[in-house]
């Protein structure tokens, strides 16, 4: 079996990207920047950016120890400062890039997974303000959600990863029992994702494990379901969303949201991917 798990985006600048304006809100800064993390912590490259005047950062590769991001990465926690032109204890080998969005206030926030950064968020404002720990401890709930969401990626392609090199030593193929186990987890970890593209990828892989027979070894006797609700669960198993489901069969999306509702029930699966699981179970998907 061919596993494939990829994405056009890497999933740092998609969690990045999508978090760019929740961030900034609850800082109630005027910029939020940042980007990847690259080779351990040897610098990061600003990719995504909002509330910006210029283009003067985009692309800009900031190296650790270097300018306050850097130093971020170096010490592998937040830092700040007030006045950021007139800072102290920080080189300004970026000031090039910060100048001309007239930042006064900046603060470095590193993402860290398993002990390694992986992404650097730039906090800013054109003002003075005033950030001690409280403020950056009111950040914790949502850097733990990126954090999360990272891990949960890491586990889901170092498991594929595992079933590839399986595959590749040409072992034994794998029980109808292990196969449900292996659809399983990945239908745990699809519930733990926040984020859209990536949740439909593992729940669209997790399908693919999903054993056709019954436990007998016979196939169970169909399950009663409209063709359109199959239809529904044929453009899910192939890890599309609602709404691209509802512009490839004409429908809108709450139609495609009611009747994927409608087959889970008929087949007792609590989300997407028991659904999935469960019609394959009774022959109505390949």
């Amino acid at each position: 079996m061919t596993l494939s798990f990829e994405t056009d985006t890497p999933i740092e600048r998609r969690i990045l990207a999508r978090s760019l304006e929740t961030l900034r809100k609850h800082a109630g800064m005027d910029m939020v920047f940042g980007g990847p993390v690259h080779h351990g912590a040897a610098a990061m490259e600003i990719t995504d950016l909002t509330g910006v005047r210029t283009r003067s950062a985009v692309n800009l590769v900031v190296r650790n120890g270097e300018g306050l991001g850097g130093k971020a990465l170096m010490l592998a926690r937040p830092v700040s400062v007030a006045d950021y032109i007139s800072a102290q204890g920080i080189t300004h080998v970026y000031d090039h890039a910060v100048r001309p969005e007239a930042i006064e206030t900046l603060a470095a926030l590193p993402i860290i997974v398993d002990r390694t950064p992986r992404i650097l968020i730039y906090l800013a404002a054109r003002t003075h303000v005033r950030l001690g720990d409280r403020w950056f401890d009111s950040f914790t709930p949502l850097v733990r959600r990126l954090e999360r969401d990272i891990a949960v990626e890491d586990e889901v392609r170092r498991r594929l990863s595992l079933m590839r090199t399986t595959a590749d030593a040409d072992r034994p193929a794998l029980s109808r029992a292990d196969l449900h186990d292996i659809a399983q987890e990945l239908t745990n970890l699809a519930g733990q994702i926040d984020d859209e593209i990536l949740r439909a990828k593992v729940e669209a892989v997790g399908s693919r494990f999903a054993p056709v027979l019954g436990a007998d070894g016979s196939q169970e006797p169909p399950t009663l379901l409209r063709p359109r609700e199959i239809d529904v669960l044929e453009h899910v198993a192939r890890g599309l969303s609602n709404r691209e489901i509802a512009e490839a069969l004409g429908l809108l999306p709450n139609t495609v949201k009611s009747y994927l509702k409608s087959a889970m029930r008929t087949l007792h699966a609590s989300n997407r991917v028991q659904a999935i699981l469960a019609a394959r179970e009774r022959g109505l998907l390949r």
